[in-house]
């Protein structure tokens, strides 16, 4: 073999890139010899072949002018039986005959399974090809010394010389990279070829706590993803994502679920142990595929599935205590003489009962949680099972409080036909109990207002004061009336994957979901707030079902440098709510029947026995959608998408909707450019556009007249229900819509040592819904539900992971994500409807009933604070304000309302550090909030010091004047910063060594919610920032605790 390499004189030609190369030759007779020399010296570019002199020597003729050098070396090609390929700056030169064809065939180490789809590319070349079903390929390769790239998700990649003509290879399981796929809507998607906004975060790093929602398991994992809770364990959080943009409340604001493909399945039918990974869809390209219900983002939820060849049994557990991270400070009897004494001021001598009671102490105790699950994984031939079962229990920091459950979940998957067909069914149960407080709000509202010289119980009876408003023994309260509600939930998901000739696979999902709620409520003879009823009962029994019907067809072809996947499907779903009944009575013969036997009672004068108000719910949705990705050299990407969804729940007139995206993303790090430096491993530019709906927690009948109990009347020695309607039609109903756009870059630094995201958003939201005020003349209701609002919300998002300190024995991992989002409503009106401003928020409170402390209004964003302005006190000591001229007063009306900040923070912050060292792993997590306002509406309420020989103060008012008859006006003086900068959770473990029959062994320690810092004087500044009254802290809010946890993993 002779090979000739030349020294190029570089021209300016030669400062091209590699792929726009030109060249400019005119030879006649010329042998191919010469022929390379003079492309060489025009381009700088060198030849190496293993031609023979005689192929050398033959003489050629050709003229191009200015002409692509691959052009000019095909034709050089056709006269000589030469082939070439330029990889970079080296042309290579052989025979036509001269290619190698590879073949073999790739299988799991572990298992021995084929795997099909695996990725075989000759590296540095675009010669590829991907296995078979069975996992055999065959691949040209140019170059004998080529070297073959085997790579395919969860699996770590292979690189191997092309040293024979069979090449089996075996690839091993990698978990790590798994991080580098995300779950899209239908499908799965490279994180490297992602053009959308997707945070993935995987089972190891997960929130650990006892958590009673998945999405909590994300809190501040995630930018932009802000949820908040109290410490009730059975109220479920707050969600939000990137702002609000709606003015419906609760469902409507947070994102939509998908479960192992179940859209909108339940979340309580998966537990964390059982959860894999969970994908947010942030962006408009992500989450237009699901439509009318993708507006405020989606969270896919995949399982751990079972893996063939292995049997795994698990045992996750945990066992914790709570108690009250903080309280609000309220004067003992000693203080409350002193205060009185300064004062000059007595109690009533029937409050004067010598006790000390700590009222915050005798309604709560020591919490409990604790977590047990069992699971099994196991595979053999070609099906794979998992199984698991979960027991769940939360005993609050408030007697009468808990939530227990109990959930199971078994899934089977089987292959048939050489992997050719994948069957799959799975089937989840989920059994909850949940003790409720009765009239929780007026216990958490007594616990601190009742006076402490009074004692529980007086000769073994309650002690009680009902001559005085609002005034009741919280202990009483609690112990006499209980409310336990029971939900069962089931799911039940077929799947069918049918792979088919020349790249198609065809998808079939059918899922049902059942849920079965029995509730009821007792309120003994001697509750306080029922006076003269010898006992009241509350029943309540209902069903829903949620069905679901997906076919969807896929086709995934990669020829050369492009990459083409193509979906297109069609879903149908029914929903049918609120299947049961409602009954209430009373004057029960004995407290001991409860409200099992609610038929037993004695309802006489004009109370009767109510069945309820109970709405029967029919929802049918019908669904196209398709999306189509394109790549190029895996540089240029293209991604875009198109739904098309039917709802029964819009008007006649706006029956069906259309949500398109796009979204382009560029590979820099592709780019020839980059090849020579060092600092970037990835580098990506995306940007998409798109529309989604939000129909979420729609009314099915929100779009149909409707009627409904009317109140009753007396007629013939009888009471009797009336009907009538309650609600307007509006047939030019239809969902809220909303426009993003974004732009992303995704960077990696250091070998992958730092990793990260920019990203910038413009979400726009416009017919939004909400009752106008209508003539009654011209409807029977004078509100109608229309579409005519419009909200904004802008922000960027920062999520930075880091190894900084990586060796044999110790490793640091940090990440922290930083996300601002600026929230403005735009408009309320259009030519048909107009509202200047909708009052929000009524924190309640003696004497201030209908007084509203927020405002929507256009021009400033949801939670807006609309407050007194605060003068300090007048000469008598009684607070006074600014009237909207300016001038004190002490009678402000609603016309002296001033703006006072806005409860959106500017910025959310999450920064979380692992450290192991050998066995031992540590991983603090801290949580922050910046820039946004509270109003402390507790301590406003409670400062009464007019008030004071009837209710307890605060210790915060021991300098207060009790002429002050103005103090607890809600004003801007109760308006605080809400920033704070919390120690969410510190968990330390040890991992024990492995040893025969078991596969790992870790114990650990965690503590939640371990230290806050802030300027805050009430319980916690962390409040709500969902539903349309975010950052209002009121006296009903249940209080946060503080956990310590001990558990155990362990597999065998």
């Amino acid at each position: 073999m002779v090979v000739i390499m030349a020294t190029p004189v570089v021209k300016a030609a030669n400062l091209q890139q590699p792929d726009q190369v030109t060249c400019t030759i005119h030879v006649s007779a010329k042998s191919i010899k010469d022929v390379f020399a003079i492309i060489e010296k025009q381009t700088g570019l060198t030849f190496i072949h293993s031609a023979s002199e005689a192929q050398l020597s033959k003489k050629i003729s050709i003229s191009e002018d200015n002409q692509p050098l691959d052009d000019v070396l095909a034709k050089i090609g056709k006269q000589s039986g030469l082939v070439f390929k330029r990889v970079d700056k080296t042309i290579y030169v052989k025979a036509a005959s001269a290619k190698k064809l590879i073949s073999g065939r790739v299988t799991d180490a572990e298992t021995g399974a084929a795997l099909p789809g695996v990725s075989v590319r000759a590296k540095n070349t675009t010669d590829g090809t991907q296995t078979d079903t069975d996992g055999n390929y065959k691949l040209e390769v140019f170059d004998e010394s080529a070297i073959i790239v085997f790579s395919y998700i969860g699996y770590s990649t292979r690189e191997l010389p092309a040293t024979g003509a069979t090449l089996n290879v075996t690839l091993k399981s990698d978990l790590i990279s798994l991080k580098e796929v995300v779950t899209v809507g239908y499908g799965k998607q490279s994180k490297k070829l992602l053009t959308s906004s997707i945070n993935s975060v995987q089972n190891k790093d997960f929130n650990k706590g006892s958590f009673s929602n998945p999405a909590q398991l994300l809190q501040g994992k995630v930018a932009g993803l802000n949820i908040t809770r109290s410490g009730d364990p059975n109220e479920s959080p707050s969600i939000s994502l990137r702002g609000p943009s709606t003015l419906r409340a609760g469902a409507a604001q947070e994102p939509f679920y998908v479960i192992d493909g179940v859209a909108g399945a339940d979340y309580k039918l998966v537990t964390p142990d059982d959860i894999a990974t969970i994908d947010v869809l942030k962006d408009a390209s992500a989450t237009a595929i699901y439509g009318t219900r993708a507006a405020n983002g989606v969270i896919i939820i995949t399982t751990k599935k079972g893996k063939s060849g292995q049997s795994v049994i698990s045992y996750n557990a945990y066992a914790g205590i709570e108690n009250i991270a903080n309280s609000i400070k309220m004067m003992n009897a000693g203080q409350l003489h002193d205060y009185l004494t300064k004062n000059q001021l007595a109690l009533d001598p029937s409050d004067e009962q010598g006790a000390n009671t700590n009222w915050q102490k005798e309604v709560s105790r020591q919490g409990s949680s604790q977590n047990h699950n069992v699971a099994l994984s196991c595979g053999f031939n070609q099906t794979t099972y998992s199984a698991s079962v979960n027991y769940f229990d939360n005993k609050g920091i408030l007697k009468g409080s808990e939530l227990s459950r109990l959930t199971t979940r078994i899934a089977v998957e089987q292959k048939a036909f050489n992997d050719r067909l994948k069957l799959g069914l799975s089937v989840n149960n989920s059994n909850s109990t949940s003790d409720i407080i009765p009239n929780q709000n007026i216990v958490l509202y007594n616990m601190l207002r009742y006076l402490p010289t009074v004692p529980v119980k007086q000769n073994g009876v309650f002690t009680e004061n009902l001559q005085r408003v609002q005034y009741y023994n919280p202990a009483a309260l609690l112990a006499d009336a209980y409310q336990q509600t029971k939900d069962k939930f089931s799911l039940i998901n077929a799947t069918a994957e049918l792979k088919l000739p020349f790249g198609f696979t065809y998808n079939v999902n059918l899922s049902t979901q059942n849920e079965q709620v029995n509730g009821g409520s007792y309120y003994y003879s001697t509750y306080t707030l029922d006076q003269g009823v010898n006992g009241e009962a509350y029943r309540s029994s209902y069903e829903n079902t949620h069905k679901v019907a997906e076919t969807y067809l896929t086709y995934d072809k990669e020829t050369g440098d492009h990459v083409i996947k193509v979906l297109a499907g069609y879903s149908f779903q029914q929903d049918l709510n609120g299947d049961g009944f409602q009954a209430n009575n009373r004057n029960f013969p004995t407290d001991d029947i409860g409200y099992i036997n609610i038929g037993l009672g004695s309802p006489t004068g004009n109370f009767h026995t109510d069945w309820g108000n109970n709405l029967y719910q029919k929802l049918r949705l019908i669904s196209l959608y398709s999306r189509a990705n394109y790549s190029y050299k895996n540089k240029y990407l293209l991604q875009a998408s198109v739904r098309r969804d039917g709802s029964s729940a819009f008007g006649v007139n706006n029956k069906w909707g259309t949500f398109p995206s796009v979204s382009l993303g560029w590979r820099i790090i592709e780019e020839s450019f980059m090849q020579s430096q060092r600092l970037f491993s990835d580098l990506k530019l995306r940007a998409s556009y798109g529309i989604t709906g939000n129909s979420i927690g729609f009314n099915p009948l929100i779009a149909d007249i409707r009627y409904g109990a009317a109140g009753s009347f007396y007629y013939n020695g009888s009471y009797t229900n009336a009907i009538g309607p309650s609600q307007n039609a509006n047939p030019d109903l239809k969902w809220e819509k909303t426009t993003m756009y974004n732009v992303g870059l995704d960077f990696s630094l250091f070998k992958g040592r730092v990793n990260g995201t920019l990203e910038a958003y413009n979400k726009r939201t416009n017919d939004l819904l909400w009752d106008y005020p209508v003539s009654t003349t011209q409807y029977p209701v004078g509100t109608l539900t229309a579409n005519v609002g419009e909200i904004s919300n802008k922000g960027y998002e920062i999520t930075i992971d880091a190894v900084p300190v990586q060796s044999a024995t110790f490793k640091w991992t940090t990440a922290i994500n930083v996300a601002h989002n600026n929230n403005k409503l735009v408009s309320l009106s259009n030519s048909t409807f107009k509202l200047d401003s909708i009052p929000q928020g009524q924190p309640g409170g003696q004497g201030e009933t209908g007084y509203n402390v927020q405002v929507l209004k256009t021009g400033y964003p949801v939670g807006q604070f609309l407050l007194y302005k605060y003068a300090g006190k007048n000469a008598a000591g009684v607070s006074q304000f600014y009237s909207r001229s300016g001038q004190l007063t002490t009678t402000p009306t609603s016309k002296d309302y001033y703006y006072a900040g806005n409860a959106q923070p500017k910025l959310l912050i999450g920064f979380n550090n692992t450290f192991n060292y050998g066995p031992v792993d540590l991983n603090i997590f801290l949580r922050s909030s910046l820039g946004g306002k509270v109003l402390n509406a507790t301590l406003a309420d409670l400062n009464r010091p007019n008030d004071v020989r009837s209710y307890n103060l605060p210790v915060s008012s021991a300098n207060e004047s009790p002429k002050d008859f103005n103090a607890y006006l809600y004003s801007d003086r109760y308006i605080e910063s809400s920033s704070y900068l919390r120690v969410d959770n510190v968990t330390i473990g040890y991992t024990f060594p492995k040893f025969k029959g078991l596969r790992n062994l870790r114990v650990y320690a965690a503590g939640n919610n371990v230290a806050l810092i802030t300027g805050y004087k009430g319980i916690d500044p962390e409040v709500s920032l969902g539903g349309l009254t975010p950052g209002i802290d009121n006296k009903n809010y249940y209080p946060r605790t503080r956990t310590i946890l001990f558990g155990l993993n362990a597999a065998f």
